[in-house]
């Protein structure tokens, strides 16, 4: 059965980014002249809550939640979250061009059950259609998307529990490509017309997302993320994980820091970004990227942007989506240019107040 959550238009919401280390949330609005910035806030998430992408604990997921909907705006009811992981599978399959929206919906029920390694009663999918496939005009592209229904469940437990109602459960690779608008405008003109990496740095994952032309084409997770950076600082330096969390941010770390943990963890980010590039190229024919955009909570560690432009030999840079934004007086400016990078996924999140994405 095709989910309803994926489906529901929404009106304004809150974006809300349910990581294993944090919650982050965005709060958009419009304008004559563009978005406006209402509010940003994050929560840290108790260890363990998370595991692999999935909710172990509802119950402190939904605490942190709440804590968000106080700085956020305790009038906004509406959020939207997103699934990610290896239990998210998103495939383009050829419909008949002539299939009217509700055939559509049921042939692909029937192709799912082909396509997805898990049975049909344990997964929530949904479909959107793209462009008409070039070598078959009788065929229509259809982006399919399913997630374990348990996943999307949990995020909605945990958002009611703080009061919040669901009104979308998107993909998390489709929330960060649907900021590259926000970014574009950070990397030189022709820009549009390239092709665009997107590295967005988690705790325990990295998410690597394509744009060609301004279509998102493709998407891939690697088991890859800050907490191994934060993993060396505690290893290296005697620390518990909050205090090595801690002098990572507050730059409170010894001198011969640099050699020990930032020169080797840059050494494995640049390779596991070298990989990622190369598996795409590979899949999609494309002979390079033109230009990278990195976000996310370790976009933040001192030197990536230049590493990466040194090392790939491709125009790099840290992503701020709120840069072309106006944004609310209550808004700490200082503290948002410093840590704009990880809102990339609640901002794509918030998004959905707006975009007519149907996923």
């Amino acid at each position: 059965m095709l989910s309803s959550l994926f489906k529901k238009k929404a009106s304004l919401m809150v974006g809300i980014d349910i990581g294993s280390h944090s919650v982050k949330a965005v709060l958009l609005k419009q304008s004559d002249v563009g978005y406006v910035l209402e509010a940003v806030a994050t929560e840290v998430m108790p260890r363990g809550a998370i595991i692999d992408r999935e909710i172990q604990d509802i119950d402190s997921v939904g605490k942190v939640v709440a804590k968000i909907r106080k700085e956020i705006s305790s009038s906004v009811t509406q959020a939207a979250a997103a699934v990610s992981g290896q239990t998210v599978i998103t495939k383009v399959i050829y419909m008949d061009v002539n299939l009217s929206e509700q055939e559509l919906a049921s042939q692909i029920e029937i192709e799912a059950d082909s396509l997805i390694p898990y049975p049909l009663d344990e997964v929530s999918l949904d479909f959107e259609k793209l462009d008409i496939n070039e070598s078959d005009p009788t065929k229509v592209n259809v982006l399919l998307s399913a997630a374990r229904t348990e996943s999307v469940e949990a995020r909605v437990a945990a958002l009611e529990a703080a009061n919040f109602q669901t009104r979308v459960i998107d993909v998390e690779s489709y929330a960060v490509s649907r900021t590259y608008d926000l970014s574009v405008s950070q990397l030189p003109d022709d820009a549009k017309d390239k092709t665009v990496a997107i590295v967005d740095i988690g705790a325990t994952m990295t998410l690597f997302s394509v744009t060609d032309s301004g279509t998102h084409i493709y998407s891939r997770d690697q088991l890859f993320g800050g907490e191994q950076y934060t993993r060396s600082i505690v290893s290296y330096y005697n620390l518990t994980f909050e205090e090595a969390e801690k002098a990572k941010i507050n730059n409170e770390l010894p001198p011969n820091y640099n050699f020990e943990v930032l020169g080797p963890f840059h050494t494995v980010f640049v390779q596991q970004i070298r990989r990622a590039i190369q598996m795409f190229l590979t899949s999609s024919g494309k002979s390079k990227i033109d230009y990278l955009i990195v976000s996310g909570g370790s976009a933040a560690v001192e030197g990536l942007d230049i590493l990466l432009s040194e090392e790939l030999g491709m125009h790099t840079v840290i992503a701020d989506p709120f840069q072309n934004m106006t944004l609310s007086e209550n808004i700490d400016k200082d503290a948002l240019a410093k840590n704009a990078a990880q809102y990339m996924v609640a901002a794509g999140l918030a998004l959905r107040s707006f975009s007519p994405w149907h996923l």
